[in-house]
């Protein structure tokens, strides 16, 4: 199982920041010690053709060249630096990675990536580029899918993939998330499952394998983008819900059954995770990569398809 990276690349960031950006290269060293399975490669360079499948070309020029207002830059939550535009190119790139490898080996994962909260024109909530709206667009490009399901279940609402993708049929949007957390205006999935804070494992996962029956009901998608956020977990600073790790385990696990019984390869992208210690998300990112480790295998779908 292909495992991409992108925490060598850095973002400097002041003193006391709530942003964990250690995670990252803690999960690695983790992963390396304890999933044997995973293959390591660096994370691909994304190119500004390719980020112009989900954002404007003035946008992606601003961002490279620095010409961010405050106002922007304190909507993303980072300070504009060459390495906050190196590192979001990286990880957009490492989310592409796994799709492309999943379409080999059933099962690929990006150690970074899901920022969701990223718009065509704008970004927020420590997102730049939306990596999950920019991959599903190209793997249609290269003719590897028709049609992608994003399944988002980070516990804040994808708004950006949501806004991006609004009007596209062929990709379909699927959140749960808590109903009274960041961002606090949403926007319309094709599929929103909004949560009460202080929900617990039964629920969630009662609502989650609910939603997976409406979307597969709904929608025949011949690749799957899997969200699989930490930040549900009840040792969260920003979570809000009460999800245990075996809770999250059963989350991953159920995405992973509904893949594989329709033979349809995923890429798994970390989205958020802020516990209050950091430790705790760094083993949850952890369990779900060891759990997706143990799905990969030929996904039957090592080929292109004709475009429509």
């Amino acid at each position: 199982m292909k495992a991409f990276y992108s925490d060598h690349f850095v973002l400097p960031l002041p003193p006391g920041h709530r942003f964990p950006m250690q995670k990252y290269r803690l999960l690695r060293e983790s992963v390396a010690a304890s999933v044997p399975q995973a293959s390591f490669e660096e994370a691909p360079w994304t190119t500004d053709g390719v980020l112009a499948l989900a954002h404007h070309p003035r946008y992606i020029e601003r961002v490279t060249q620095g010409d961010l207002s405050d106002k922007e830059q304190k909507a993303i939550g980072f300070p504009w630096t060459p390495q906050m535009v190196e590192r979001s190119r990286r990880s957009a790139g490492a989310t592409i990675s796994a799709c492309r490898a999943a379409f080999g080996s059933g099962v690929a994962v990006n150690l970074a990536g899901g920022t969701h909260h990223a718009y065509a024109d704008h970004g927020e909530g420590f997102c730049i580029f939306n990596d999950a709206a920019i991959a599903a667009r190209l793997m249609q490009a290269e003719r590897r899918a028709r049609r992608v399901a994003i399944i988002d279940l980070d516990v804040h609402q994808g708004n950006g993939t949501a806004s991006i993708l609004a009007s596209d049929e062929s990709v379909f949007t699927f959140s749960v998330h808590g109903q009274n957390n960041y961002p606090f205006t949403k926007e319309s999935s094709d599929l929103d499952i909004a949560l009460p804070d202080g929900v617990g494992d039964e629920d969630y996962l009662a609502s989650l394998g609910e939603g997976l029956d409406t979307l597969f009901a709904r929608f025949a998608p011949d690749l799957i983008i899997y969200l699989a956020g930490a930040d549900p977990h009840e040792g969260d600073r920003l979570g809000k819900m009460k999800l245990t790790m075996s809770g999250l385990a059963a989350r991953d696990r159920m995405v992973l059954d509904r893949a594989r019984e329709r033979r349809l390869p995923v890429a798994i992208a970390m989205a958020g995770g802020y516990g209050k210690n950091i430790q705790d998300t760094v083993a949850i990112h952890l369990q779900t990569i060891r759990i997706a480790s143990t799905y990969a295998g030929p996904a039957g779908a090592d080929q292109t398809v004709s475009a429509e």
